[in-house]
């Protein structure tokens, strides 16, 4: 039973010696096993002697991901309870903040006391070689090290600018399989995928691999992302899992040699070229990694890194790069298809900036496609791919929103819930472009600020110092296949296969029903 909110004005805070949150006023509220308490923002869990609320939901959290099912319990006790609420997930407890305002005080204004990452768990601590990838990686040096090699290397504006025939290549490719496909229903998530693999494959190891190749990766990538959850169970209590769930924990292991088995070829190859750049075709994410000198354990020195870490930075690189992007795609390419007067107003729009003899949409163009832009954005705020960012952690104990948040706490923050507040967005779960446009009579878009840094109205890609380091390289990407595919193709529903929006949740939040669309080679004069 969960009772009344609190009414009076929140009070100096404390924290608890059990790590949850709870204003001082509440010590002199009555604790006793037959009356239960919820205090506004933060729900803690059961201290001994009382009941408290999160008590009637430990037992649906525990082992729970997060999912569309843990999203309509925060829903619920958001309403419930305001924007800041703590509750046991497994064996520990995450913070869950949903306010646009807290958030930003959070990760901006405190940018550097939330940017640490959690402890990991068992699994994540090996496919992660401890911690040796941006988005594992600990505050501190090594992510520093990583991050800046990754942003000056691979994607600064002129090397991004270097991997433009990377592109159009994967534009080709994707272009013909599609028009093979003749009049049936087209899956067209399938073809989405591999497109992008075969993109992050070759900003990766720098060469255009054949197609068996490129499966091979894939499909071991594939194999690992949608096995999570599977080996969930494995983290709970690592040393009895291994005695009770030996065969499980062996299959894990199997699965890393098998990526190791794959990925370290590549690697070697490229390896072996060296500084021979008469033989690269493009520098890689590979060569930069290769080059790169980390902090050691004892901090003391610098070392390169080990073929393991290698392994993990690469897989870390082909599946952000990969899913998200491809599911965004899937998404976005959905809403076109539901609403074809919005489809239509694209293909109008580039009409009218590259004329009815260009063969395709070249990225020069795209600068001058505001409502392009805008269906984009309005994509990544209707159907964000990831409905959490990656679990943040402090670095001491800090106060938001009236709570001292306990150092080291894990918090999490509800990028699909900010996107579709209707405080903030009208009319929050319609596909409307337009609210990305300038009012009637201004030409061009508004400069969105995607990043958060003014203040946060959504945040697919995050917001702070673990900002998503390659979201300007992602809507490019967005932008360059939705024009190119609109201009292509006309797309409508095919019989038999009504656009559906429920969701599931996979590696990214994905289409419960995947889009089968009937697609149309445009006849341009």
């Amino acid at each position: 039973m969960i009772a009344h909110k609190i009414k009076s004005k929140l009070q100096p805070t404390q924290t608890l010696n059990n790590g949850d949150l709870v204003p001082n006023h509440c010590n002199s509220l009555p604790s006793s096993s037959n009356q239960s308490l919820a205090i506004p923002e933060i729900q803690p869990k059961t201290p001994s002697g009382a009941s408290w609320g999160a008590h009637n939901h430990r037992h649906q959290m525990a082992g729970c991901t997060l999912s569309t099912e843990l999203e309509a319990h925060l829903r619920k006790l958001r309403s419930q309870l305001g924007p800041i609420i703590t509750l046991p997930m497994g064996s520990r407890q995450a913070i869950f903040i949903s306010s646009h305002e807290l958030a930003h005080q959070a990760l901006v204004h405190n940018g550097a006391i939330f940017a640490d990452r959690p402890s990991p768990i068992a699994t994540a601590k090996v496919a992660s070689s401890n911690q040796h990838t941006i988005s594992s990686a600990r505050y501190g040096p090594i992510w520093r090290t990583l991050r800046r090699n990754l942003t000056s290397q691979i994607l600064h504006p002129s090397r991004i600018k270097e991997y433009s025939h990377a592109r159009k290549w994967v534009l080709d490719i994707l272009i013909t399989r599609l028009c093979s496909a003749g009049e049936s229903p087209v899956k067209v998530m399938d073809y989405f995928q591999f497109a992008m693999f075969c993109l992050l494959v070759l900003m990766c190891f720098g060469d255009k691999l054949e197609e068996s190749k490129i499966r091979e990766v894939e499909d071991i990538q594939r194999l690992l992302a949608v096995s999570f959850t599977r080996f969930q169970i494995l983290n709970f209590w690592p040393r009895l899992t291994r005695l009770l769930l030996r065969k499980r924990w062996e299959l894990f292991f199997a699965l890393r040699k098998k990526q190791q088995e794959v990925l370290s070829p590549l690697i070697r190859a490229r390896k072996d070229i060296g500084k021979d750049d008469l033989n690269k075709l493009v520098t890689s994410y590979v060569d930069t990694l290769l080059n790169l000198e980390v902090p050691d354990d004892e901090g003391d020195s610098n070392r390169r890194m080990t073929e393991e870490e290698l392994i993990s930075a690469c897989s870390e690189f082909l599946t952000a790069g990969t899913d998200t992007t491809s599911t965004a795609l899937q998404w976005i390419m959905t809403n076109l298809v539901k609403y074809p007067d919005i489809q239509a107003k694209v293909f109008d729009e580039i009409s009218g900036v590259v004329g009815a003899e260009a063969e395709e949409v070249a990225e020069e163009d795209l600068a001058k496609m505001p409502y392009v832009k805008a269906v984009v954005l309005e994509g990544l705020r209707r159907h964000p791919p990831g409905h959490f960012v990656l679990p943040h952690s402090v670095t001491e104990e800090v106060e938001l929103g009236g709570y001292v948040v306990p150092k080291n706490a894990i918090i999490n923050f509800t990028v699909a819930e900010m996107g579709w507040d209707p405080k903030v967005w009208e009319d929050p779960m319609a596909f409307k472009p337009e609210r990305f446009l300038r009012a009637e009579g201004c030409d061009g878009h508004v400069e969105f600020d995607i990043t958060g840094s003014r203040e946060i109205k959504m945040m697919p890609f995050g917001v702070g110092r673990r900002i998503c380091p390659g979201f300007s390289l992602a809507i490019l990407h967005l932008e360059y296949f939705v024009a190119n595919l609109v201009w292509k193709f006309q797309w409508a529903v095919s019989k038999g296969h009504e656009v559906d929006l429920s969701e599931k949740q996979e590696f990214t939040t994905v289409m419960k029903h995947p889009l089968h669309a009937r697609i149309s080679p445009r006849k341009l004069s």
